[in-house]
């Protein structure tokens, strides 16, 4: 397998997936800001340049939440996705809750702070995407009450893609009031197994403070 990243992005999900599985698989750094993701090399790749993508044999697939899931169905022994439908209709469902009503206000916020022109960034769509993300992350903290994992009796791929989102979340100071939320973010990075956080991630690049 090759595998397709730039460090600070959602390629964290799928090099943690890798690593939880501890597959052979092959890194190759696509460089986003010398513009590296838009070389009609990986344009091949991925059409929508962008990361992570990886290739499998014949297999070419992008979007990190498709490929988590292909590799924990890949690889059932090792148990990152439940086998029973229920669970699994449970799985399905908080990491649906993750890349939509958590990670869009994540989006709207980084889009309006530094990833839009100036002139087209709007404050206030920034505390409105802050109000929307609190409110959801209620319902998770709920969720989370007495609860070591997001689904079932151990850990599967919706834990690594809720503790990613949770870190980006606390990089924009959106985890205060959510202890129970917090501490699974932090359980999930203290596997022996957890790729760098977003922060370390963004300094391995040369951006931020790591």
């Amino acid at each position: 397998m090759k595998f397709f990243e730039f460090p600070p992005t959602r390629s964290i999900r799928v090099r943690w997936t890798l690593q939880e599985l501890g597959v052979d698989f092959e890194a190759v750094t696509v460089n986003m800001l010398a513009g590296d993701h838009k070389s009609p090399a990986f344009l091949k790749i991925n059409p929508a340049g962008k990361l992570p993508a990886l290739v499998d044999g014949d297999l070419v697939l992008t979007e990190s939440i498709a490929i988590v899931l292909y590799l924990a169905e890949k690889y059932p022994a090792k148990r990152l996705i439940p086998t029973n439908l229920g669970q699994r209709a449970e799985f399905y469902r908080w990491l649906m809750f993750a890349v939509t009503e958590l990670e869009q206000p994540l989006w709207r916020i980084a889009r309006h702070t530094s990833l839009y022109p100036e002139n087209k960034r709007l404050p206030a769509e920034i505390d409105l995407a802050r109000e929307d993300f609190k409110s959801m992350a209620r319902v998770l903290e709920d969720h989370l009450e007495a609860r070591p994992f997001v689904v079932g009796d151990s850990v599967t791929v919706a834990d690594f893609v809720l503790a990613y989102t949770l870190d980006w979340a606390n990089e924009v100071r959106l985890l205060e009031g959510f202890p129970k939320s917090k501490a699974h973010m932090e359980r999930m990075y203290a596997r022996p197994r957890a790729p760098m956080r977003i922060a370390k991630a963004l300094a391995s690049v040369g951006l931020g403070k790591g």
